[in-house]
């Protein structure tokens, strides 16, 4: 394989295998391939069921079995039918009359309202801190408040929506081959919004185009314009004006100012009263809680907990009785602005570059065949208030988890107590810090548990199953029909594990597909037989695909960890100058594997591990356990209270008389394939 890559050193060379391999793209897959069993008709996961442990009342009323029949739809899919009008005219000009057909709701006068609201009525009146008597007439503090309500939000434009709305669809359509949907999960929202409370999305952040495409999706299912909640720091200045006339929110720079500023307090105060009048109005908003893609900050995102933490506020103090949260989150085959670098990606987004890089996306995509698609994933609704009950009733028996291992590492205790653990891992902003210590706990942990849900909830796409094999399988290269195969078996491997895949199709179709997206990072090489050899390009294409491959990840986390520990047990009894392979049976004690795992969560980063705070070290140590068990890379024995981690050449261990084994067939890791087991 690598005398195939080092055999182009001249142009003439280069030139001629790249014509070689466009004939192989397009004739290489109608070779006869090796049968493997299609993975469709298998078991598919519905995801993005809410926590039964905080919210057991949503978790029942807002869901039904048969919602999970109910299959998927395109959102950018807008024909004839989806107008009131029919015709060879109508067919021509299907979008504009879609996005005509909109319902927008009319502007209300948000201004006016938030002006004549207690908060802002105190500051004027100097009955609050921060507003007049403190050296500021009623007229300047009337004007810095009507400032910063600009900078805040802007009326829509119900025109430049719709005119928005109708370009955003037809660059969506030669963009994307399509945005799926649940229709069940979309029927959960549409039941949540009955209710009458004020709908919050919180999602994760995969592309600048999230914070579009997103409000585009919902206003196509009829539920309104959306709030967004935008990164001040990710826009120009030109940018956030046309985005606050679509609908977008932005805080003031005041609002991170210390808490005797007297400009601070005066900006969260205008902050606080704008937002109790847009959860009031019932207008749905959507917060990022992921930091946007390529910033070197940990993933739950300091902006979106201070948003997520307004909302918090205005349930507490009962301006609106309850806020539905729903968790998020958007999956793409290929981002399509995924940053090259680090510097690249801090660099605020400009109106005109933004449009040169929509033209530039366009001509690339110009008589391209094999297009990028989309999922849209709804998480089950649920409720603030109920959450909060049941969060702060457990918060009695919280001990940190430097408090949890203390004991252990200075050798005064081994056994391993159940309890939850809570730990400060992200920075605080401002108008989170403004509130009471328990509410930012509440806020911390809320968005951690939400988060989980988004990404528990995103469909694994093809091109992460593909890239996760090529990466770090077979970095030499694959014979295409043993690709197939390994594709096939990676597939069900996830959706065993709970979680779905966003795809579907001919195996062989779906392969071509995949390759193609990825036709900038492998090489296609004809070999004997008729077969296809795929090779991973060597160089910024290997990160392309480590980006890719980290999908995946969260569907393996709980082996990954696991496998871990075992293999920091294990290290000390392997001779250093030998193979590290397993020569037999090894025995391993429950409390050792519970305090490695506990280790290993103490020092990975708690944005790569995302626990839910309502469960507890125990439980999570044991669900490992479980994992590896179900793997075969543990057997247990009940009697002994031991675990056994077998070698792929060695016997399970005889059952003993009155103990318990529990065993499965030895099975290797991600890394390894059907054909190894």
């Amino acid at each position: 394989m690598d005398t195939m890559l080092e055999s182009r050193p001249q142009t003439q060379q280069r030139s001629s295998h790249n014509g070689q391999e466009t004939s192989l793209w397009s004739s290489g897959f109608g070779m006869k391939l090796e049968a493997v069993t299609p993975f469709l008709g298998k078991y598919r996961p519905f995801v993005g069921r809410c926590c039964q442990t905080c919210t057991p009342k949503s978790w029942e009323s807002l869901f039904h079995r048969s919602i999970t029949d109910l299959g998927f739809c395109s959102v950018i899919l807008v024909k004839e039918e989806n107008t009131r009008f029919r015709g060879w005219l109508v067919r021509r000009l299907c979008y504009f009359l879609w996005s005509l057909e909109q319902h927008i709701p009319p502007c209300q006068d948000a201004p006016q309202k938030i002006m004549e609201s207690t908060g802002v009525q105190n500051l004027l009146s100097g009955r609050a801190p921060g507003g007049a008597g403190e050296g500021q007439t009623p007229d300047l503090v009337k004007k810095e408040v009507q400032r910063l309500l600009g900078h805040f939000q802007a009326p829509r434009r119900p025109f430049l929506l719709r005119l928005f709305s109708w370009a955003l669809l037809w660059f969506l359509n030669r963009l994307f081959l399509n945005v799926q949907l649940h229709k069940g999960q979309m029927k959960m929202v549409h039941k949540a919004t009955q209710a009458g409370s004020p709908l919050v999305l919180l999602s994760t952040h995969k592309s600048l185009l999230d914070g579009i495409l997103l409000p585009f999706a919902l206003l196509s299912q009829g539920l309104g314009v959306l709030r967004v909640a935008w990164d001040p720091h990710a826009c120009s200045p030109a940018l956030r004006a046309l985005l606050r006339n679509l609908g977008g929110l932005f805080l003031p720079p005041e609002t991170n100012l210390s808490l005797d500023s007297s400009e601070g307090v005066l900006a969260r105060a205008v902050v606080h009263a704008a937002m109790e009048q847009l959860l009031v109005s019932g207008e749905p908003l959507l917060i990022f809680l992921e930091e946007p893609p390529g910033a070197p900050r940990p993933r739950l995102s300091a902006l979106g907990q201070a948003w997520l933490g307004l909302v918090v506020q205005a349930v507490q103090t009962g301006i609106v009785p309850d806020a539905t949260l729903v968790p998020v989150a958007v999956t793409y085959d290929l981002v399509p602005d995924a940053p090259c670098d680090t510097h690249h990606a801090s660099l605020p987004l400009g109106l005109w570059t933004g449009a040169l890089a929509v033209l530039r996306r366009l001509r690339s995509c110009w008589g391209c065949s094999h297009k990028v698609c989309v999922r849209v994933h709804l998480a089950q609704p649920f409720s603030l208030q109920e959450y909060t009950i049941n969060a702060r009733s457990c918060w009695g028996g919280r001990q940190t988890l430097e408090y949890l291992l203390q004991p252990i590492v200075l050798g005064q205790c081994t056994v391993v107590p159940d309890t939850e653990k809570e730990q400060e891992w992200t920075p605080i902003t401002g108008p989170l810090l403004a509130l009471k210590e328990e509410d930012q706990l509440l806020v911390r942990r809320l968005s951690r548990h939400v988060l989980n849900a988004s990404v528990a909830s995103s469909a694994v796409m093809s091109t992460a199953i593909m890239a996760t094999l090529l990466l770090f399988k077979h970095s030499k290269g694959v014979v295409l029909s043993q690709l197939l195969g390994e594709f096939s078996w990676l597939t069900e491997e996830t959706l065993l594990r709970g979680f779905d895949v966003g795809f579907s199709g001919q195996l062989r179709c779906l392969a071509q597909h995949t390759l193609s997206l990825l036709r900038a990072h492998v090489v296609l090489l004809r070999v004997h037989q008729g077969d296809l050899v795929v090779v991973p390009r060597p160089g910024p294409g290997l990160t392309h695909l480590a980006r890719l491959s980290a999908e995946l990840l969260p569907a393996f986390l709980s082996e990954a960890v696991g496998a871990c520990a075992v293999r920091g047990l294990l290290a000390g009894r392997v001779p250093p100058e030998g193979p590290w392979e397993l020569q037999g049976i090894e025995l391993l004690s429950q409390n050792e594997l519970y305090r490695q795992i506990l280790l290993l969560l103490h020092l990975l980063p708690q944005d790569l591990l995302l626990l839910q705070p309502c469960q507890s070290s125990y439980c999570y140590c044991q669900e490992v356990l479980d994992r590896l068990i179900q793997c075969g890379l543990l057997v247990a024995e009940e009697s002994q209270a031991t675990w056994s981690s077998c070698s792929s050449s060695c016997r399970p261990p005889p059952r003993k008389k009155g103990s318990l084994s529990v065993q499965t067939q030895t099975s290797p890791s991600v890394l390894s394939g059907p054909s190894e087991t």
